[in-house]
């Protein structure tokens, strides 16, 4: 009873927090919708979707890479938390808290997960803007799927920024990191015809599956399944979960390290 209500208290700091801070708000919203609005048009103009039939457009392919991205770069900055509270002392009363602190570090990924979903959730109202047709039934399939990626990337975040010193240091680590991530997530050009060794390195990363599963659901039915979609959605799921569970456990270990 008293763990779960450590990481209950944990993730609903991050939650006040995040309501709090309209700024990181906004920040975080402008980016998605620089890259469709702006990114998205100019690439649609050239940039030609093999075997995808007429009428189809780049906005729609973009649009679930999109949300990916919001959610990974939520999730991942969500870890600076902990070097900040380190640099302000707030990490040390925790730590000496009558708690184990795997549980601070459940619910610290528990509370970035949770705002990572949100942020990404407000995207959904674009779907009709870009040609997407988001049915009720599916949205609750769309945030599980989100929570999922979200809990992964939150607690990758959290692994790095249990090894960081300052927040200098976690954010250079991070933009290295973040982008290959993104880039090669399939979020802005689909897995066909690619180089080879691009191809690769698209399939060991994990961001992959996560889009190619918002695809899966976004497009189940409808002839833009078959061109959009790369994998079966079990594949997805059980690559994005496996994933999950062994960062989860990487962060929960750096943690527990903390002096």
């Amino acid at each position: 009873m008293r763990n779960a209500k450590a990481i209950y208290t944990i993730w609903l700091r991050d939650l006040i927090r995040f309501s709090r801070e309209r700024s990181r708000i906004v920040g975080l919203l402008g980016q998605p919708l620089l890259y469709l609005l702006i990114v998205g048009n100019g690439f649609a103009s050239s940039f030609h979707l093999p075997y995808a039939p007429p009428g189809t457009s780049y906005l729609q392919f973009m649009y679930p890479g999109i949300i990916g991205m919001s959610v990974l770069f939520t999730a991942v900055f969500s870890g600076i938390s902990i070097v900040w509270d380190r640099e302000f002392g707030f990490l040390k009363e925790v730590l000496v808290a009558p708690v184990p602190r795997w549980t601070v570090a459940i619910g610290k990924t528990l509370g970035g997960s949770t705002v990572a979903m949100i942020q990404a959730a407000i995207l959904l109202i674009l779907a009709p803007f870009v040609g997407v047709h988001l049915s009720p039934q599916i949205v609750p399939a769309i945030l599980g799927i989100l929570f999922l990626i979200a809990f992964a990337l939150t607690s990758f975040g959290i692994f790095v920024a249990s090894r960081m010193q300052s927040m200098e240091g976690f954010q250079m680590i991070m933009n290295f990191l973040i982008m290959p991530l993104f880039f090669l997530s399939g979020a802005l050009f689909p897995l066909r015809g690619l180089p080879a060794w691009m191809g690769y390195l698209m399939r060991i990363d994990p961001l992959t599956y996560g889009v190619d599963a918002l695809r899966n659901v976004l497009f189940a039915s409808g002839p833009l399944r078959a061109v959009f979609v790369q994998f079966p959605i079990h594949v997805d799921l059980l690559v994005v979960t496996g994933m999950a569970l062994v960062l989860v456990g990487a962060a929960t270990i750096g943690f527990n390290r903390q002096t």
